[in-house]
């Protein structure tokens, strides 16, 4: 999906990198004080529209306040709109003029208007974002201009930097003088020792590769690198390297590109090691300079989903084409964002709309099961798991949770038959797999049928583990059922221990506790169990049970008690 750029974060701190963007705590004395407060709600709660909203607003008061001028040029670059930052970034810029927000704005502005001319003023006058950053911005305005001998120049200014940056100037004039058209001269600086294998370096040293009619090589590099693991754009490019052909040098197309992918590259490196909200103002000006590539939307969309940005996320997934390799796995990410936000028909409609473009790609029909059977649609689920059953035939070991999902499906919705039959080949590719021995086992308890082999592997499957509040309820609710009250105590303690808010499991707990004649703690556990808002027909019988005890409630269900009824 995305990759990290090879380069330390320490290095990122070392040249300044790190700022305190959306701190936002100005004393708001000219501003609006209410939309003061509300913007810097806003922020806290990452609501990129609400804190553009009520900045804007703020600013009509206090129309040179900074930090209001930079949550609204941030605020933009974060929902990628860019055409509404020029202004408050030339007003930013003329009351600070070194300020790295106001920076981000104007430089991406003339990058992506290829004015070439500008970004070399802007740097020349001040205007920064960080050492490294503006050197290969200022290094890739020159390739645009085509003054090569000055951006070589700039690139090897960098070979000093350290801490992990050492390699990025060689590294952007690889991708440099590949786009000028010096492969060889693009391949010994790629092929470099301590040269970081990057994703995309690996990529660019391969397209370079298959344009010197060396695509042997290049295959080879690319099954080192990658192994038999890949995704779509991997595969494609090992196609097309096995048939022969002359892979064009796609990594870079543009000085333009070049920027972006300095851009990515810190995002990348950045990832994990600050504020994701930093980190997306990167990654949206990486994806602002080459929209069509799609690395750059699917590392803003998971940006945008961790900081439960769902419909931002959702609209730069939609920015990858249908045509595109990553158009599945973005369409997929795409029904996960809907699924986060709430719009189930939504998510539903855009996996039915993948399986009819993309019919041969199982994973599309495996997530089409899961969202049905998550809405209880277990019919429907059944048939999405059969079309990806039957894409993967023979079955492999890998296939295992596709049986066991779809034998869930089938039981939920009562073809017992076909539910074992899936579930006992799920077992067949994966032997003692804990899961499965758990839900088989436990159905054939729910079933009062196969006992002795339900315990066996109930009991497999808790050696295997030991912690799993589910698999260890099983092993007790087992044991109570086969009327051995007493052993059933201390593992359904154990369970209720592990799932302390689970209903099913104090309910569980509760009848154990009235089975040996704990009466007291059985009811403060099925009040617990009601307290966790359990399915209305458990509630009903839960209510029932704390009204005549669990022994009355077993016999008007025609079941034995677990002790003599008193009628006395």
């Amino acid at each position: 999906m995305t990759h990290r750029a090879g380069f330390s974060l320490s290095a990122l701190t070392a040249v300044g990198l790190i700022l305190g963007v959306g701190l936002f705590n100005p004393s708001p004395v000219s501003a609006d004080a209410g939309a003061y407060l509300a913007a810097r709600q806003a922020t806290m709660d990452r609501s990129f529209r609400d804190l553009v909203g009520y900045a804007t607003r703020s600013l009509a008061s206090d129309p040179q306040n900074p930090v209001l001028l930079e949550s609204v040029i941030s605020g933009h670059i974060s929902m990628g709109n860019f055409d509404q930052i020029k202004g408050y970034a030339t007003v930013l810029r003329n009351l600070e003029p070194g300020n790295q927000i106001a920076a981000m704005g104007n430089l991406t502005l003339l990058a992506r208007d290829e004015d070439y001319d500008g970004v070399i003023a802007a740097l020349d006058e001040g205007q920064s974002i960080s050492t490294v950053v503006d050197g290969m911005v200022h290094a890739w305005a020159f390739v645009g201009k085509g003054d090569m001998s000055s951006a070589l120049a700039l690139f090897d200014s960098t070979v000093d930097a350290g801490q992990g940056f050492e390699f990025f100037g060689p590294y952007n004039k690889a991708l440099a003088l590949a786009l000028v058209g010096d492969y060889e001269g693009a391949l010994e600086t790629l092929s470099s020792v301590g040269m970081p294998a990057t994703r995309s370096a690996v990529i660019a040293q391969a397209q370079i590769l298959s344009q010197l009619e060396r695509n042997d090589e290049a295959l080879t590099l690319i099954n080192d690198s990658f192994g038999p693991a890949s995704d779509a754009q991997i595969d494609a490019l090992k196609a097309a390297l096995s048939a022969g052909e002359n892979v064009p040098f796609t990594v870079v197309r543009s000085a333009r590109d070049g920027m972006a992918d300095v851009f990515f590259a810190v995002a990348s490196a950045l990832d994990g090691g600050l504020d994701d909200g930093y980190t997306l103002l990167y990654a949206r000006i990486a994806q602002e300079l080459r929209p069509d590539e799609a690395n750059y939307a699917l590392f803003s969309a998971a940006l945008l989903e961790r900081l439960d940005n769902y419909d931002l996320a959702t609209t730069a997934f939609d920015a990858i084409g249908v045509d595109d390799p990553a158009y599945p796995m973005a369409t997929l990410g795409r029904a996960e964002a809907l699924r986060a936000a709430g719009k189930d028909d939504a998510e539903l409609e855009v996996l039915r709309q993948l399986t009819k473009s993309h019919p041969e790609l199982d994973d599309g029909h495996i997530a089409l099961g899961d969202a049905l059977r998550r809405h209880e649609r277990y019919a429907e689920a059944a048939e999405a798991y059969t079309v990806a059953i039957d894409l993967n035939r023979p079955p492999s070991r890998a296939q295992w949770p596709l049986y066991f999902t779809r034998g869930i499906a089938y039981e939920r919705e009562g073809v017992w038959d076909k539910a074992e039959a899936d579930l006992r080949q799920a077992l067949a590719l994966e032997p003692d797999q804990p899961q499965v021995l758990n839900y088989l086992g436990y159905s054939f308890l729910e079933m009062k049928t196969n006992l002795d082999e339900a315990m066996g592997m109930i009991r497999k499957a808790s050696a295997a583990r030991p912690n799993d509040g589910y698999i260890t309820d099983s092993l007790a609710w087992g044991l109570y059922l086969l009327g051995r009250y007493d052993e059933a105590v201390d593992p359904m303690e154990r369970a209720a221990a592990l799932m302390p808010v689970d209903a099913v499991v104090n309910d569980h707990l509760g009848d154990v506790y009235w089975a040996v004649g704990r009466e007291r703690e059985a009811r403060f556990q099925w009040e617990r169990a009601l307290s966790f808002d359990p399915e209305e027909d458990e509630a009903k019988r839960i209510r029932r049970k704390l009204e005549v005890g669990l022994d009355r409630v077993l016999g008007e269900e025609g079941l034995a008690p677990t002790r003599p009824l008193d009628d006395g």
